[in-house]
């Protein structure tokens, strides 16, 4: 079963839409369009219906709201209306609320197996169906003792029945991650700054179940947020 992600042009890159409770991961250098993607395919989630998650490890639901308000495509009537749910996994009511699906006490994880079991726990107690991530940056650099903290998150991660899309902060789109190899899928933001000004991309590096192509898309924010332009690719 395929979802629409709700960013215009994206799914017809995809063959309609990205397959239904498997892990993706969008990475590219900030500001390139990483968080509006995601909050687009939150929101699309509460139109049709589904209840959606965003968990951020470094902003609050007000900044992220704010930062979205200047698009029409209604994140935050979205939230507003109680169909897109944003925590702040370091927020202590948003810790007593992901520990209430789990034996945890409250406080947070003294470990990726923790968070990870929380977090699953979560999903399946509350019937999550679009999750987002933002980003495994902060989550690296709070579980830096554990070399293999990713992995373990990702893993676990994967088998709740969920469609997770999960940020990743990259400035160079040759040097892979574990992320990139255990996702399902793996999508690449792209900023090129030329004389002419600013040129954005958007590039499907990995898409399993689906055929693709890896050529890059231009893409331009717009008053409704991002869209992609499937048919001008992006000239390197």
């Amino acid at each position: 079963m395929r979802i629409t992600t709700g960013v215009p042009g994206f799914d017809a890159l995809v063959d309609g839409g990205i397959l239904k409770d498997r892990l993706y991961v969008i990475s590219g250098p900030p500001g390139s369009g990483k968080t509006t993607f995601c909050s687009q395919f939150v929101t699309q989630g509460a139109i049709d219906g589904e209840t959606t998650l965003f968990l951020t490890l470094h902003e609050s639901e007000a900044e992220i709201v704010s930062d979205m308000a200047n698009y029409e495509f209604g994140f935050d009537r979205a939230v507003s209306s109680g169909h897109v749910k944003v925590l702040n996994v370091f927020d202590s009511d948003a810790q007593r609320l992901l520990s209430s699906s789990s034996r945890s006490s409250g406080e947070f994880p003294s470990n990726v197996d923790n968070l990870a079991n929380q977090l699953v726990a979560f999903i399946e107690s509350r019937g999550v169906d679009r999750l987002v991530i933002d980003s495994t940056m902060l989550l690296e650099y709070y579980f830096s003792d554990d070399l293999n903290a990713l992995v373990k998150f990702l893993t676990k991660l994967k088998r709740a029945d969920a469609t997770v899309l999960l940020i990743s902060e990259m400035t160079d789109p040759t040097s892979y991650t574990d992320g990139h190899y255990l996702a399902h899928g793996v999508i690449f933001m792209h900023n090129y700054l030329e004389s002419g000004g600013m040129t954005r991309g958007i590039q499907i590096i990995k898409m399993r179940g689906t055929e693709i192509d890896c050529d890059i898309r231009e893409i331009e924010f717009t008053d409704r947020g991002l869209a992609v332009h499937p048919d001008q690719k992006v000239k390197v």
